[in-house]
């Protein structure tokens, strides 16, 4: 049957067949060969898996367009040559607890090694923050991290730091963005048979101290603890052994885990989908504090850079607070006890408006970056900065990176302090209501058949702007492609509606999906002031879902 494949196909498979360095995903590729599979043998081979400015990140299978060892030795030589014409001369690589992530690592030491590098491994699966601390800890010039985040199980990925001052960009231990990513991609395109690489052993693994010295820092700071009952899942993730000792070591007492979701498991067996956004990803944690009469849940994503918090809220029970309502927390705690004069607070365009006004109120600098946390961790004295996406950066000096272990320490201290003066959480949110208006923020999601459709979408706002939206009238339109403030130009759309609404659309960036990030605030009083922005917001987003989905 193999006769039958494209003859191009078959010899670029039995190319990569003679170079891949894994015998599994050799005999798999063999085998799609001798079965005549040309639909799967074109769907691993549908070009290299690319590398951008959130690194690498795909399925586990063979071939150029997965991730396998193959593709990491070719990343990690990339990487290397990157390095060299650059004058670097040190890498500490860490690993979550997925499928690969062992040996991804070791094949990236062994590729740095060879390459005359220093070389450092974190000793076991740890979280992202860990790596992103000891980065900078040990003034390493380049940080690795095995990991797919929150990703489905059949992923993995390489998220990758940099450290001190490249190409006129302050990294200082941050993710990397361009030009970094078109340089690396560059180099990786350049990179020579993986037979012909030079490969060595010899690496430090660090000891514990570098553990201790991430949960030392984090620990200090808390300077108020007290007996609240916190449930807490890593989702099966690395974050529960860090986070219990961060809470122990700051005085607080070990939370409540939830024991199905505690250790790694990289079959993620009892959620659909290991985030904590997703519908019932926490419902194993909300049965637990229910169980316990809990005072709050937190939640890590896997490699626990990303922290959720669910809190009890009235008559409604347990609910899970926005990602916007946890920054304008966090923001609000911040900001109430004298941060440093100079000191800045940042969130991403698509998270909501709320931490500006509260840095305005406390006379703090604030600033607006594009998504993610790569631009984020780039502002100097950030004292604090957060996104959407349920990442907070309150240790900036520690970890120049979202972590989600520092950001629940920090919801259990200002949980607790709240518990100490008779109020929760519910009361500290309606203060900040009260004094900004209500901010409702809503993130909805639209799939497409092709980038293209993105595009015309898109196109139809920028060439047809709409007057108004669900009655509400257009009072500015930004094109984020030719932006009018600061920002660098990104894909995307952004309108302004009279009594305060914000609409931001772009491409999702990883799959063929369109977002709209609505904000709504209203005024008045506060329980009047929620009922009015549903009202609102169901008819925003109601005609927003048709303007999206007309052609």
């Amino acid at each position: 049957m193999g006769n039958t494949l494209d003859t191009a196909l078959v010899e670029e498979v039995k190319n990569w067949i003679a170079e891949d360095p894994d015998p599994k995903t050799r005999l798999a590729l063999q085998e799609l060969l001798d079965s005549g599979n040309e639909t799967e043998l074109k769907s691993c081979f549908a070009g290299f898996l690319e590398f951008g400015t959130a690194g690498l990140r795909g399925p586990l299978g063979p071939g150029p367009s997965r991730m396998n060892r193959a593709v990491v030795t070719k990343t990690a030589a990339g990487i290397a040559s990157y390095m060299k014409k650059h004058g670097m001369s040190s890498v500490v690589i860490g690993r979550d607890a997925r499928y690969g992530s062992e040996d991804f690592t070791r094949d990236t030491a062994q590729i740095m090694m060879g390459a005359g590098f220093k070389v450092y491994v974190l000793p076991r699966p740890l979280p992202t923050p860990v790596l992103a601390y000891t980065t900078r800890s040990l003034k390493c010039d380049v940080g690795i991290m095995v990991t797919a985040s929150h990703n489905p199980p059949q992923d993995n990925g390489y998220k990758v730091y940099l450290g001190g001052t490249v190409d006129g960009v302050f990294y200082d231990g941050s993710q990397i963005i361009s030009p970094a990513d078109k340089q690396i991609s560059a180099e990786i395109a350049q990179v020579p048979p993986l037979p012909q690489l030079p490969r060595a052993d010899g690496w430090e693994v660090l000891d514990e101290s570098f553990v201790d010295a991430y949960v030392n820092a984090t620990a200090a700071l808390v300077k108020k603890t007290g007996n609240l009952k916190i449930v807490y899942t890593a989702m099966h993730g690395v974050g529960t052994e860090t986070l219990t000792k961060v809470f122990t070591k700051a005085g607080f007492p070990a939370p409540i885990l939830v024991t199905a979701q505690a250790e790694p498991d990289p079959d993620f067996s009892t959620v659909a989908f290991p985030n904590p956004e997703e519908p019932g990803a926490i419902d194993l944690a909300l049965e637990t504090a229910r169980q316990n009469d809990a005072d709050l849940v937190i939640a890590n994503d896997p490699d626990a850079d990303r922290c959720a918090v669910a809190i009890k809220d009235g008559a409604k029970g347990w609910r899970m607070l926005r990602g916007d309502e946890v920054g304008a927390l966090l923001g609000e705690y911040i900001a109430r006890n004298n941060p440093p004069s100079n000191s800045i607070m940042a969130n991403s365009i698509v998270s909501s408006s709320i931490l500006g006004k509260i840095a305005k109120h406390y006379g703090i600098n604030f600033q607006e970056t594009l998504t993610g946390f790569k631009w984020l961790a780039k502002l100097p004295n950030l004292c604090f900065a957060y996104e959407e996406a349920l990442g907070y950066a309150v240790d900036a000096k520690s970890v120049n990176d979202k972590d989600g272990i520092s950001a629940a320490l920090l919801m259990a201290q200002l949980a607790t302090e709240l518990a100490n003066e008779g109020k929760t959480i519910v009361d500290m949110l309606d203060e900040i209501w009260a004094r900004h208006g209500y901010h409702a923020t809503r993130q909805i999601s639209v799939r497409t058949s092709s980038i293209e459709q993105i595009d015309g979408i898109l196109g139809k706002f920028r060439n047809h702007t709409p007057s108004e939206v669900a009655g509400f009238k257009l009072v500015q339109f930004d094109d984020l492609e030719a932006p009018k403030d600061h920002l660098p130009p990104t894909n995307g759309v952004r309108m302004f509606l009279e009594g305060g609404t914000r609409i931001i659309i772009r491409p999702s960036g990883t799959e063929p999906k369109i977002k709209c990030y609505i904000e709504v605030v209203t005024h008045g009083m506060v329980a009047e002031a929620k009922s009015q922005a549903e009202l609102n917001m169901n008819a925003i987003e109601e005609t927003l879902r048709k303007m999206l989905t007309t052609p």
